[in-house]
């Protein structure tokens, strides 16, 4: 499922500007590309480009094509270079494709398309970030028309709650806390979409009476307790992603991913301790890792999990304490590394989910994601 959304996703990229960068062009590019059916723009890109979400500045003065966009299957892309030196891609008019005489087939709907959400969204996450105290707010499952723990298809289930009649409702499970790495500061709740269930009776808590749900769909069996909110809350996101560079600096890092894996790669979520104020959906960021500290004594250089004991308190005092390193030893305080890149997607008040959208090396929880 993963490589259409690697073609699908990132083609938004180029329906847009972005920060103006130097292109830099393969060195094994071809001078010129036909287009494929099936091609994106994104894939396109990457023929060319070692940073495809900098397709646009590829195509600019180019009086050819008022919207770059529409290209089809069977088109001829030529690399060119300006008078001032900067690559260009324009379509070859005087490639002639071979198609049968006689036939007239419209191209508008084999156009290479750009993504609207409603595509892109099966792939994305529909988990959430709700801090305890609302939570402990929501309607929650009490139990079904028959005695078992695990709820699913065709059940009626009860809910403690007032409900609005015949509206739609997530049923969502609390998940692990997510933590601020810096403070220690619980910043929210993953809450994991668990099915959609849509409400029959709307119930009365003050009199004791439940709201009364039918399940609709599934995708984990359903637990007492798992909680309700309305289908559609916390899952409204832009028509189309502007994929763009931050003009201001940014430091946070990697707090969780939503498969709970040690490492993730390309199209994975991974879950960053920025928030609303810090970031807005399609910014695009670096990850970046910490190369590891290395202890210079009398034995060599050794990687801190390499040394002794004696090394590793050394270690420890220069970063607590503030000791100096002496002749004989020296700890090196080594560069953070780009390993990456992410695209916001779904902005909380203290957290915000994003998308992996290059890697050099598997990714890891502690990782950052930086504008330098």
């Amino acid at each position: 499922m993963r490589y259409p959304l690697v073609a699908a996703l990132l083609a938004i990229s180029c329906a847009f500007p972005v920060a103006a960068d130097v292109l830099t062009i393969k060195k094994d590019a071809p001078k010129q590309y036909v287009v494929k059916k099936g091609d994106t723009l994104w894939d396109i890109s990457g023929v060319y480009l070692d940073e495809p979400w900098q397709w646009p500045d590829l195509w600019q003065m180019n009086p050819q094509i008022a919207n770059p966009h529409l290209i089809y299957p069977g088109d001829a892309l030529t690399l060119i270079y300006d008078k001032d030196g900067n690559p260009r891609l324009v379509k070859n008019a005087r490639y002639k494709k071979l198609s049968p005489e006689g036939r007239i087939t419209p191209k508008g709907k084999q156009a290479v398309p750009t993504l609207p959400l409603e595509l892109l969204r099966p792939y994305l996450s529909y988990e959430q970030a709700i801090s305890a105290d609302v939570i402990a707010q929501k309607p929650y499952i009490l139990g079904a028309s028959v005695n078992t723990k695990m709820n699913t298809m065709g059940h009626t289930l009860y809910v403690k709650g007032d409900l609005t009649l015949n509206e739609a409702y997530g049923v969502y499970r609390k998940g692990n806390d997510l933590v601020d790495p810096n403070t220690n500061e619980v910043l929210a709740n993953k809450a994991e979409l668990v099915a959609i269930v849509r409400a029959f009776r709307s119930g009365d808590v003050e009199n004791g009476v439940p709201a009364s749900v039918k399940v609709e769909l599934v995708k984990q069996e359903i637990k007492p307790h798992d909680f309700l909110m309305p289908a559609m809350e916390g899952q409204m996101l832009p028509a189309y992603f502007t994929m763009k560079r931050p003009e201001a600096t940014l430091d946070g890092t990697i707090i969780a991913a939503a498969n709970e894996m040690r490492e993730f790669s390309t199209m994975d979520i991974v879950v960053l301790n920025l928030g609303s104020d810090q970031v807005k959906p399609g910014f695009v960021l670096d990850i970046q890792r910490q190369s590891p500290e290395v202890y210079d004594g009398r034995n060599g250089p050794r990687y801190r999990e390499d040394s002794n004991s004696l090394e590793k308190f050394m270690t420890d005092a220069n970063d607590v304490l503030g000791i100096e390193s002496d002749e004989d030893s020296n700890v090196w305080h080594m560069p953070k590394e780009k390993v990456g890149e992410l695209m916001v997607f779904k902005v909380y008040d203290n957290v915000s989910y994003a998308l992996i959208v290059k890697n050099q090396h598997p990714i890891r929880v502690g990782d950052y994601a930086v504008i330098n």
